[in-house]
């Protein structure tokens, strides 16, 4: 599934102060450890990070 694949999220930004890749949504406690532990099959918040999926619908 691809909203477990933090990869390809829009989300997914790298950040050049600790030089590795990082999610910028802003998880509250609850939120992160739901994540985490595994009890949350997808991230609520996956925004596909792939700007041509657009032009490929309108082809």
């Amino acid at each position: 599934m691809a909203q477990d694949n933090c990869e390809i999220c829009g989300y997914y930004e790298y950040d050049e102060e600790n030089e590795c890749y990082v999610c910028s949504v802003n998880l509250d406690e609850d939120e992160m450890y739901n994540f985490m532990s595994g009890t949350v099959r997808a991230c609520p918040y996956f925004q596909s990070g792939d700007e041509y999926r657009i032009v490929r619908k309108q082809m």
